[in-house]
């Protein structure tokens, strides 16, 4: 083990987040190069004291010398699909150039990569030949780069598990592109992860291209029938049809699933690869006991089920930055009530806000606004988080984003649907005497243009139902939490 910190950039995404947990098993130092660092303080290794935070943007390069300082090997875990649309080839190339050459600057030792599994030469999907272009640009400068290619990862919070899991719950027939019969071998998350971490320790890996996969090779439409044996769901019906464009299967996943068609598209277009690993040279230096399809499924949904979920693709992407409410009309609903209850309770109350537990009033208005989202491209209210009742920086709750929490305290959500201006939905609780708080509700709403200042005036007779009977809906939820509290048994 190298005294020198391992650096993770990507550390708040969905595999980053488990990675750094598992090199600090294997006593590693890790420096994490993240945009905002208030996802990794969230984390429960979070203030581990081997791990150092950098706040950086590799877009921009801000940080980045910082970061790779005194480091011996980085993990580039950064993709740029989930936030630059259909610009993501372009921006993750220049991305990877701009760490290459300041990695080559810091004197790095060595760069692991995590990248797509497919066929090489012509005739790939623009989301694998994109990845095929990072690889290069990494290697440009140098440094020696190890590549693990990987096809589908089955892991609970896994893009690739979310879209499986939403289409094999709600479709029990499923008209499908062609691409059901290609052949795929994923791989379980788990084992990703040793790769990982063991190629740390192993020399002969360095500047290696391995090929990653699980022990089963399967067409994906037997992968969708073990997602329905995983769920305690009967075999789901598949029919292909010649005439479902990946434009058209985007679309249709983001409808049925809570991936945005700017995301699934690149991945159904990426379907059409097949993606088989041509060798198990990665086996003979870092063997491993590999987890078959059925068995990495069970564990993954035994994880969503028991709220486990230990990271997820919602982690990814930027923060959406702080608006400037100065200047400009900026349209206020404020509203308070009193609860006999302590801020605990409140803020108990608060963490259950949206998802499967609703909105504490008005949930078809709710519902609706959802559905009309999806249908303009939103994400409506099909996102999850991993825990329905816990609130983390960084956190979605349905088509809001949590820009702020501080526990007893404070709740900021800054609304990621599409909307003509900007919207933020505060909550603050503030104690009184006997036990007691002040709960105030503040939504704020920044148009732009007339369309923004329509909108407002549009949805204004719902505030009541909706605003206030949150407010409402969320004193009874805490008065309900003291309650219970106080009558629980007290054990020694």
């Amino acid at each position: 083990m190298s005294a020198k910190p391992v650096l993770v950039t990507g550390a708040s995404g969905y595999i980053g987040a488990r990675l750094v947990p598992r090199l600090l098993d294997a006593e590693h130092r890790v420096r994490c190069l993240v945009r905002s660092p208030g996802k990794i303080a969230a984390r429960p290794w979070g203030d581990d004291p081997r791990v150092d935070v950098v706040q950086g943007d590799l877009d921009t390069g801000e940080g980045l010398a910082e970061a790779l300082e005194g480091c011996g090997a980085a993990f580039y875990l950064v993709h740029a699909m989930i936030s630059a649309g259909k610009d993501y080839r372009e921006r993750d190339r220049q991305m990877a150039e701009r760490f290459a050459g300041a990695a080559a600057d810091a004197g790095l030792e060595s760069i692991v990569y995590l990248g797509g599994l497919g066929e090489t030469g012509d005739g790939l999907s623009e989301h694998l030949a994109s990845r095929r272009e990072v690889e290069e640009a990494l290697r440009s400068v140098g440094i020696p780069v190890t590549i693990f290619r990987a096809a589908m990862i089955i892991g609970s919070g896994s893009a690739s598990f979310e879209i499986l899991r939403y289409l094999v719950e709600r479709l029990p027939i499923m008209v499908t592109p062609r691409w059901v019969h290609t052949e795929c071998q994923p791989i379980a998350v788990r084992n990703v992860i040793h790769y990982l971490v063991h190629c740390l320790e192993t020399p002969e890996t360095i500047g290696e291209t391995y090929d990653i996969g699980g022990p089963d090779v399967m067409t994906y439409s037997e992968i969708m029938q073990e997602m329905a044996s995983a769920l305690s769901l009967p075999p789901r019906h598949v029919i292909p049809v010649p005439f479902l464009t990946p434009r058209l299967s985007s679309l249709w996943i983001h409808l049925v699933t809570p991936i945005c068609a700017a995301i699934a598209r690149p991945l159904a277009e990426g379907l059409k690869n097949r993606v088989v690993c041509r060798d198990d040279r990665v086996q003979k230096v870092m063997p491993q006991e590999l987890v078959p399809v059925p068995e990495a499924m069970r564990l993954a949904v035994r994880s969503f089920m028991q709220r486990s979920v230990e990271s997820s693709w919602l982690d990814a992407g930027p923060m959406p930055g702080d608006p400037d409410w100065s200047g400009g009309k900026v349209f206020i609903d404020r509203r308070e009530t009193e609860v006999d209850a302590n801020p605990d309770d409140v803020f108990r109350a608060l963490c259950r806000i949206g998802g499967p537990n609703g909105w504490y009033a008005a949930n078809r208005l709710w519902g609706l606004r959802g559905i009309l989202d999806r249908m303009v491209g939103g994400p409506g209210l099909r996102r999850w988080r991993p825990n329905p009742d816990k609130i983390v920086y960084g956190a979605t709750v349905d088509f809001w984003r949590v820009t702020g929490v501080e526990p007893a305290k404070h709740l900021e959500l800054r609304a990621e649907m599409k909307l003509p201006g900007i919207a933020q939905l505060s909550f603050d609780i503030e104690p009184i005497d006997d036990g007691r708080a002040k709960l105030v509700q503040t939504a704020r709403f920044k148009p732009k243009g007339l369309w923004g200042i329509a909108y407002w005036y549009a949805v204004m007779p719902l505030h009541g139902p909706v605003f206030r009977g949150m407010l409402h809906g969320i004193r009874r939820r805490a008065e309900s939490n003291r309650q219970e509290r106080e009558e629980a048994p007290v054990t020694a």
